[in-house]
């Protein structure tokens, strides 16, 4: 049987609450560790990459102009980001992650069908809701457990994945174990740290220029090639959700993929397929970019969001559960 895999982008996160990006920049214009100048590289960037290009200026800028004041600058949006996301985890830990109690329409039931999870988010909202004992009582796959590969869960008293901090195992350790259920975190993690017991350094890719980013850090380029080997093998299958086709690198691993003619792709998106020409209009003009070999992939859509899908709406379920069974 062909793999089936899963991307999540910030639009999954959004069905529970989660910010966007424009929703994010509204955020951080409130945020005390800004000051004037930071609120006007923000307003500078808003609708043109948002805080992500507003970071990655600061980032250039003080490693090739280093001053107090760049630092301060940089620190101060990055802590602020940081913020965002402890209070955004804090507010999806008082959620009700399903939408009804039907076994068969659960979200659990729908994330444990695939042979692996692959996420750019960076909060922690499947760690809080999905990751526990449950992924091996399923009845629909026969795993023994969940894993983050790579990753080190840091001892502490309270050892839920979502309260723990995690930190890379020394990289000729990486390995994606048998029977158990990968998840990956593509860019990092708001309780990842670069070093174990580390309290000052995450791990997280945030700003332009994430290929470099992901490159300098062992367990972050292992997971890309990890998501670029699922995509390879014949016949996968791969669903996308709330992903807005914005990172060129992600793009171009999925564009490989489609030249075997062999990769399968559903989106599920407010914007159906659509989102592949709202990301970049001119896509459909060059048939050689990533997004327009992309077209001759896709197998279907959905534009309603998981509320409706796992909630009741048994036709929408019915379509989106023929990803896993069709031929």
């Amino acid at each position: 049987m062909p793999p089936h895999i899963l991307l999540l982008g910030a639009g999954f996160s959004r069905n529970w609450g989660g910010w966007l990006a424009d929703e994010a920049f509204e955020y951080l214009l409130g945020c005390p560790q800004l000051d004037d100048g930071l609120r006007t590289l923000l307003w500078r960037y808003k609708g043109q990459g948002g805080f992500e290009c507003a970071l990655s200026e600061l980032q250039t800028e003080t490693a090739k102009h280093f001053t107090v004041a760049l630092l301060d600058h940089h620190t101060r949006l990055e802590r602020a980001i940081l913020q965002m996301f402890a209070d955004m985890n804090k507010a999806f830990s008082t959620i009700n992650f399903e939408f009804q109690n039907s076994i068969e329409c659960l979200v659990r039931s729908y994330l444990v069908r695939f042979d692996a999870i692959f996420t750019l988010n960076q909060d922690v909202l499947i760690e809080q809701h999905y990751l526990n004992q449950n992924v091996a009582l399923s009845q629909y796959r026969q795993w023994n457990g969940w894993q983050i590969p790579g990753m080190l869960q840091l001892p502490r008293e309270d050892m839920r994945p979502h309260v723990s901090k995690w930190s890379p195992v020394e990289e000729a350790k990486f390995a994606v174990e048998k029977k158990l259920q990968p998840y990956f975190k593509l860019h990092g993690s708001s309780n990842w740290f670069v070093d174990e017991g580390s309290s000052g350094r995450p791990l997280l890719i945030m700003g332009g220029n994430k290929p470099d980013a992901i490159d300098r850090h062992p367990i972050l380029r292992w997971s890309h090639a990890r998501f670029k080997e699922y995509l390879s093998k014949p016949g996968t299958r791969l669903m996308v959700i709330g992903y807005s086709f914005g990172d060129e690198h992600i793009n171009n691993a999925m564009g490989e993929a489609a030249e075997h003619e062999t990769l399968r792709l559903f989106i599920i998106d407010p914007s159906g397929v659509d989102v592949l020409e709202k990301s970049n209009p001119l896509a459909t003009l060059f048939p050689g970019s990533p997004l327009a070999r992309l077209h001759s992939c896709v197998i279907g859509a959905s534009r309603r969001p998981l509320r409706e899908i796992f909630g009741g709406d048994l036709v929408e379920h019915a379509k989106v559960m023929r990803f896993f069974t069709s031929a």
